[in-house]
């Protein structure tokens, strides 16, 4: 453990290096840890986004394709 500060300008040399070291933190995971955070949530996004690009096209195309089927259905009943 460190020694204790005695005097005022030993306590403000103190809190100086505290700041400092707790700058140096806040620099790095600025630089470092956020940066690569947001990369990994914008694979994250895209994938998610192409999941759901292709269950909106599956339901699309099952509805069309029971649309035209209803629609044939009908004809067929109108033709006779």
């Amino acid at each position: 453990m460190a020694k204790a500060p005695k005097t005022t300008s030993e306590h403000i040399i103190s809190l100086y290096g505290h700041i400092k070291g707790l700058s140096r933190e806040i620099n790095t995971i600025k630089n470092n840890h956020l940066k690569h955070m947001h990369q990994d949530i914008d694979k994250i996004d895209a994938k998610l986004d192409k999941k759901f690009d292709n269950l909106i096209t599956t339901i699309l195309y099952g509805v069309g394709a029971i649309t035209i089927l209803f629609i044939g259905q009908v004809l067929y009943f109108l033709s006779k």
